[in-house]
């Protein structure tokens, strides 16, 4: 395998180098988390992808990835079971839609049934 040729700065993938000492290293976008009654949560039931694996997807939250692992975590202590957080949206094992519908109108979230 041959080295690559670099022919600009775009092909080194966003790497800069500055000698600015002021320079603010931190590129992170820091996203404000909305109240839960200014989100619109989508709950929907999925299988696809997963060996036959039921799951219970809750999408669209908008705010910072802390908030969003903490309302995961509280869904799967409230249901009793495993899930993730992944690409901006919440995974929960099995198939427990309408228990997080509830569990998530009580915190004050809008939420609405997606799919069969």
């Amino acid at each position: 395998m041959g080295k690559k040729k670099l022919n600009s700065l775009e092909d080194l993938g966003g790497f800069v180098f500055s000698t600015n000492d002021s320079f603010d290293y931190n590129t992170e976008e820091q996203v404000e988390t909305l109240a839960p009654k200014k989100q619109f949560l989508e709950a929907l039931f999925s299988n696809k992808g997963r060996g036959g694996k039921t799951v219970t997807i809750i999408a669209g939250f908008v705010g910072s990835e802390t908030d969003l692992k903490s309302l995961g975590k509280l869904l799967k202590t409230k249901c009793g079971v495993g899930g993730s957080v992944k690409d901006n949206e919440i995974i929960i094992q099995g198939n427990y839609r309408d228990k997080i519908m509830e569990i998530l109108k009580k915190e004050g979230y809008n939420v609405k049934r997606v799919g069969g």
